[in-house]
């Protein structure tokens, strides 16, 4: 199995919701009865991506959104047969989906299609919450969604939303303890962020108050980390718990350990590298799904922009993405992708105040640096090239 560094994934959008939460900030539309068409073009997108990388096998296939899972069982299978016929896979590869519980019914396609990792956006169990969020589920769903995954999937996440707007450190330990409780093997909580070109963002912008107070969303924070860890779901991410080892996303350690992988759909973003110290290619589809099926279409590829990313950025990219990971940044693999290395001052200096250490070839975070790890990444950074 090759070192996710220098393994292959693929990543496919697919942009329609049956409703928009007013905090997403994704490339995302309401269905407009594009579906084949724009299927036709992920697959002839995915031929022509083929013939830029050459035949290295694919560790992981991710779908995400969007919704990917108002997709038809059958219209999953023809991608995940594609890009077998075009890559093939390598052992033990992890084919995710994304899954709203609104398509419960649509679980036993999708696992039957050959998914074997399913993603269940449940973001709460309170029914309050969820209308707050916009969901178009309540939590008795949500409930059956999980029971349902776990019934059809060995390897189930659960993604729920925190530190929203009224949330009492009570009460939602009450509610990651009921999640726990399921017993899945991976979790994914995120802090509710605010983003400005989004419903939310508009609402934020005009003195509402949506997300809890900093010090709250701190306090939650370690929060979920302790009860998490007591449940034997330590975070092997920032905001990413698992049981075991096996039971960590293999695709999103890809991106967080600077693999390459194509991005193919509707705004879908992709990292291709190139020769050690030039910087990887940074890729990006165009993101309306008629220029998309149109650019595939007329020219092959739905390319919206490329650009060379150079060696610094690279670095800066790989230190932000590596940071976030328990084990932390691997300074062998950074300086052999880059020909570049970390601010060895700022290290020493951040050490110091009990944030980072240094662990042979690795750079970690320690607890009290976790809830900083963005600004302690950009610290890493050399200020010159």
């Amino acid at each position: 199995m090759t070192a996710l560094a220098d393994a292959l994934g693929l990543y496919v959008h697919w942009p329609y919701c049956a409703r928009i939460c007013p905090y997403c900030d994704f490339n995302v539309y309401r269905p407009r009865g594009q579906d084949d068409a724009l299927l036709d073009a992920i697959l002839a997108d995915m031929t022509g991506w083929r013939q830029r990388t050459g035949a290295r096998p694919l560790a992981s296939i991710h779908f995400g959104g969007g919704t990917p899972s108002l997709m038809t069982g059958a219209r999953i299978n023809r991608l995940i047969e594609h890009a077998d016929q075009l890559w093939g896979f390598e052992d033990g590869a992890e084919i995710g989906l994304e899954a709203n519980p609104n398509n419960i019914d649509n679980f036993a396609d999708i696992i039957a299609a050959g998914v074997n990792r399913l993603s269940v956006g449940v973001q709460s169990l309170e029914d309050a919450a969820l209308s707050q969020l916009g969901r178009d589920h309540d939590g008795a769903l949500a409930r059956r969604a999980i029971e349902r995954a776990m019934s059809l999937c060995d390897r189930v996440s659960i993604d729920m939303i925190y530190a929203r707007a009224g949330q009492t450190a009570a009460s939602w330990e009450a509610e990651l303890r009921e999640i726990l409780a399921f017993g899945a093997s991976h979790l994914s909580p995120y802090q509710l962020t605010i983003e400005a070109k989004t419903a939310f963002g508009r609402r934020a912008s005009r003195g509402e108050q949506l997300d809890s107070p900093v010090e709250l969303a701190a306090d939650l924070f370690d929060l979920t980390h302790d009860i998490c860890d007591a449940h034997g779901l330590p975070a092997y991410e920032i905001s990413n718990h698992a049981r075991t080892v096996q039971d960590q996303s293999r695709h999103n350690r890809l991106y967080w350990e600077g693999g390459d992988w194509i991005g193919v759909g509707p705004g879908a973003h992709g990292r291709i590298g190139s020769a050690a110290g030039t910087g990887r290619l940074a890729c990006e589809a165009r993101a309306q799904p008629k220029a998309y099926i149109d650019a595939v279409a007329g020219a092959g590829s739905g390319l919206g922009a490329t650009e060379q990313l150079s060696a610094s950025d690279e670095r800066a990219e790989r230190i932000l993405m590596g940071m976030r990971l328990d084990d932390g940044l691997d300074l062998e693999v950074l300086q052999r992708k880059t020909g570049l290395t970390i601010d060895i001052d700022a290290l020493d200096r951040l050490g110091a105040q009990g944030l980072v250490e240094q662990r042979g070839a690795r750079v970690r975070l320690l607890p009290a640096g976790r809830i900083f790890a963005d600004r302690i990444s950009g610290e890493l950074v050399p200020d010159t090239p």
